[in-house]
């Protein structure tokens, strides 16, 4: 039974934007290896990551998340690997906001709006996150570090796909 909602909300993202994100993770390499013990298909490894960061708490546990899948916490950590290495090769093709570019403006104010309509009065002017999901960084950002430190004084991202 094919039930969109029910996906999202496990997985935080809409079943059309999963696909696209393995079509967009496929290519890279990390998946591919020459061992007589083949990886997990790409879309279980990203299932396995989107729920890790899509939840906190006791949820969020590798081990509950080794469980989950039926993997071994090796897996686990390894999946959450590869899923981070395959994203962040696309960092500058999909991240960017140059507050001098008139189209990255032009964004800004539509997705503002966008946050205004959806949330509480205490979002308004806010354009990257909605719900404020983070997981944490394992050290500053080079670039623009301070924008990345959170109020529980970490650095961290927002995850969240919309």
């Amino acid at each position: 039974m094919y039930a969109p909602e029910k996906f999202r909300r496990k997985f935080c993202v809409p079943p059309v934007v999963f696909d696209c994100l393995v079509a967009c993770l496929e290519p890279h390499p990390i998946f591919y290896n020459n061992s007589h013990n083949p990886q997990l298909p790409i879309a279980i490894q990203l299932v396995i990551f989107l729920n890790g960061v899509g939840h906190y708490g006791n949820t969020a546990t590798t081990e509950d998340l080794a469980e989950w899948a039926e993997v071994s916490i090796g897996t686990v950590y390894n999946c959450f690997k590869r899923v981070m290495i395959a994203i962040l090769r696309h960092h500058d093709d999909k991240i960017h906001f140059d507050p001098l570019d008139h189209k990255d403006q032009e964004e800004q104010k539509r997705l503002q709006q966008w946050v205004e309509g959806k949330m509480c009065q205490e979002w308004c002017g806010g354009f990257l996150c909605v719900d404020g999901t983070p997981f944490n960084l394992f050290q500053k950002p080079g670039w623009h570090g301070e924008g990345f430190f959170d109020k529980n004084s970490n650095y961290s991202l927002a995850a969240q796909v919309h």
